[in-house]
């Protein structure tokens, strides 16, 4: 039997060094797919990208890559 490799650890990727162009794409990208319902009131995508953002900026949450699955996500920082 054959042991289980291990899985690379998720790496932390700073907000700063995307371009802006792949920054907004990746907000845009969560912005898009989280389905979260913000109440009785529209929040335009701009709006939610820019939340994200100042998120981001305050260091309260946080962009991550996962080598196994080569994908990119914004999580809470912890």
């Amino acid at each position: 039997m054959s042991e289980v490799s291990e899985r690379p650890e998720a790496i932390e990727v700073p907000h700063a060094a995307l371009s802006a162009e792949a920054l907004r794409g990746v907000i845009e990208a969560f912005v898009l797919r989280e389905g979260t319902d913000y109440g009785g009131r529209e929040i335009s995508l701009d709006a939610k990208v820019a939340q994200v953002m100042q998120r981001l900026e305050r260091g309260e949450a946080r962009i991550v890559f996962d080598p196994r699955t080569r994908s990119v996500d914004i999580v809470v920082a912890r």
